[in-house]
């Protein structure tokens, strides 16, 4: 009918976490949640699971024993977005996340082809507005990587906030990540 408004139902990590423990959803069925709203995530050909085999075994080496780099795993933003980066450094070890998933994430890096308009887009207000103050995107698409810092308020953003800078870097060149200033990491090393 024209003129009648589609009502939807935003869902809450609560409830979403839940619908989860109960079996709700199959192991075939690759969701997150994401600002209320269930996403259903990218398929991955081999350059995206290479992408993140790549930059889990770099960011590994840099951060060393002390710090746990996970590779799509959920990451507890806030009441209603638990995505699951590509690769989500937080402090600590396994055992620290027993009770819950990870809330602050030192650094979230998504590996774009497909999802590239996505993950500028929709995912770095979602992370800006969680204050993750570090986060990068291995750009499969121009083969480079878009460093994203210092959170900010935006009421014209998807989730109201985004990033006030944004650093292009290529292969030749070095990336440090915030949390650990003092480590490089060559682009390279990020890169197919």
């Amino acid at each position: 009918m024209p003129g009648v408004e589609m009502r939807t139902k935003r869902w809450t990590r609560f409830e979403y976490e839940r619908l989860i423990d109960l079996g709700a959803f199959g192991p075939e069925e690759r969701l997150e949640l994401i600002g209320g709203q269930l996403v259903v995530r990218e398929p991955q050909g081999r350059p995206h699971s290479t992408g993140i085999r790549l930059v889990a075994g770099a960011l590994r080496a840099a951060f060393g024993p002390e710090w746990n780099v996970e590779a799509q795993l959920p990451v507890a933003l806030d009441e209603e977005s638990e995505p699951e980066p590509d690769v989500a450094v937080v402090a600590g070890g396994p055992r620290d996340y027993l009770a819950s998933h990870p809330t602050r994430p030192a650094l979230v890096v998504e590996i774009a082809l497909a999802s590239l308009a996505l993950d500028r887009g929709e995912k770095a207000s979602l992370y800006a507005r969680a204050g993750v103050a570090d986060y990068w995107i291995v750009n499969l698409v121009d083969n480079i990587l878009e460093v994203y810092r210092d959170p900010r308020a935006d009421p014209h953003a998807p989730h109201g906030w985004r990033y006030g800078s944004t650093t292009t870097l290529r292969i030749g060149e070095v990336v440090a990540p915030l949390a650990l200033p003092d480590r490089t990491i060559p682009v390279a090393d990020l890169l197919l």
